[in-house]
């Protein structure tokens, strides 16, 4: 909200107010808003500079992009890998290997050695996971329709 000032100068006199007596008023203090709370102790977490902060913002949006490219890579191959599994098998073996690519972008990750404060240390698992989860389930979904589409006459020519 937007913070007024109240006035500290006195009304203009109305004609009626000329009657009755002027009373001098103090201007009123008007209370603190907002004010940042003080704490004597230290903070708890490091002060990062930032470059550090670059540095940690790079490789998380290069681990964002690499998922993103492992989406589309392996939504791609998860088509072709289970050609011969039929019915709900198909969709359980892919889903546990989207599964499977992904903890393996964990390691890649953890590998990169990113120096993430301890409330962060989430982020290499959260960072980019629902891109990579739709854009998988996507992919797969428009590379089987677009193979299997001449299997099934829908009478719909392609």
């Amino acid at each position: 909200m937007a913070k007024h000032k109240k006035k500290t100068s006195e009304p203009t006199p109305e004609p009626e107010d000329s009657k009755k007596e002027i009373v001098e008023s103090k201007p009123e203090e008007a209370p603190e808003t907002e004010s940042p709370p003080v704490s004597d102790s230290p903070p708890t977490e490091p002060t990062t500079n930032l470059a550090e902060s670059s540095e940690k913002d790079r490789k998380l949006n290069k681990l964002f992009w690499l998922r993103v490219g492992l989406a589309i890579l392996a939504g791609t191959a998860a088509t072709f890998i289970f050609e011969d599994i039929e019915g709900e098998e198909r969709r359980w073996a892919s889903i546990g290997f989207m599964i499977v690519i992904f903890a393996g972008t964990i390691v890649v990750a953890k590998g990169m050695k990113m120096q993430l404060p301890s409330s962060d240390r989430k982020k290499i698992v959260t960072q980019g996971i629902g891109s990579y989860i739709f854009l998988y389930l996507f992919i797969w979904i428009v590379t089987y329709t677009l193979v299997h589409s001449g299997d099934v006459s829908s009478g719909i020519n392609i």
